[in-house]
């Protein structure tokens, strides 16, 4: 079956956007459309391609098998698109690196890499942007960056793309040192004080809901919901509430005893942190030596921590 000419590609973005977001709001605050809109354009390509892409499961949006099909191919084919577009225009005397950072490894482990990877080719700039792993994931898969260095995606998420593993990063309970409660049981503790959650869209939200309902807490409403760094450090120093975070962000803080962690005895407040790339892409020298010290640096990092 040949392509209907009807499809284009403000068809394929907003397909990409929705099965990333999972949300129809989100997708569409992304485009810098209304809901209305991009519903219609939506509609649109699952008429011309004659087939569902999407079913609700409580309040998301889920690929069906064959949204999930078209996903894989729309995704290369864009990628493939946008790095031909590119190609027509290099920039003149200056090379750039784009990376995703994901808020463990923005504290430790990328300040390191990107110091070390500057001496070795002070002429590359490395234009490192932020945000939720949504975010990344549809700039990753757009070409608006090369790499996300962060925790691993869900499995969901990862048609075209690749993943290398470079270690275990723990979700830690933390607070200001000197909290009142000290010493006394976790369970209590959070029913007794407020309490920060990683956002709804955050990777290791699922495992903290997992560890609240494993301790009868499934019903505890959190005060905050935050991963960044200057935002939960702020209100753990001016109160006694407790943060769930990855344990990458506030190493430093730990190290250096501004903060404390808290006892969770659960071996799954655990996942993988690595490098994300897209599985078909233009060739990169400078990404490939960006990628090899960051496997070099999480290796030292990783011994660090369980020295």
């Amino acid at each position: 079956m040949i392509m209907h000419p009807g499809i284009k590609l403000r068809h394929l973005r907003v397909f990409l956007d929705i099965a990333a977001r999972g949300s129809l709001t989100a997708a569409a605050r992304a485009q810098g459309i209304t809901q209305p809109a991009l519903s219609r354009t939506l509609a649109e390509l699952e008429a011309l391609l004659q087939v569902p892409l999407f079913r609700r499961e409580r309040r998301r949006l889920v690929l069906t098998d064959a949204g999930t099909l078209l996903r894989t191919h729309a995704a290369a084919a864009l990628q493939m698109l946008e790095s031909g577009v590119a190609a027509l225009h290099p920039v003149a005397g200056t090379d750039r690196l784009r990376v995703g950072i994901l808020p463990t490894a923005a504290t430790r482990l990328f300040p390191r890499v990107a110091l070390r990877f500057r001496e070795m080719h002070p002429h590359v700039t490395l234009s490192v942007e932020t945000g939720p792993h949504p975010h990344l994931i549809r700039l990753l898969r757009e070409g608006g960056i090369d790499l996300m260095i962060g925790r691993m995606p869900a499995a969901a998420d990862m048609a075209g793309l690749r993943f290398d593993h470079l270690y275990e990063d723990q979700i830690a309970l933390v607070s200001r040192a000197g909290h009142p409660f000290w010493g006394q049981p976790v369970r209590d503790v959070l029913s007794a004080c407020p309490v920060i959650l990683p956002p709804q869209d955050a990777l290791i939200r699922r495992a903290v809901d997992d560890y609240l309902q494993a301790r009868n807490l499934a019903g505890l409403h959190p005060a905050f919901e935050t991963a960044a760094l200057a935002v939960g450090r702020g209100i753990l120093a001016a109160s006694d509430a407790l943060w769930f975070i990855s344990q990458g962000v506030v190493g430093d803080e730990l190290d250096q005893g501004a903060l404390i962690q808290w006892p969770t005895d659960a071996g799954f407040l655990t996942g993988a942190v690595g490098l994300t790339r897209r599985q078909v892409g233009p060739e990169n020298a400078m990404l490939d030596v960006l990628t090899r010290l960051a496997t070099d640096g999480a290796r030292t990092y990783a011994g660090s921590r369980a020295s």
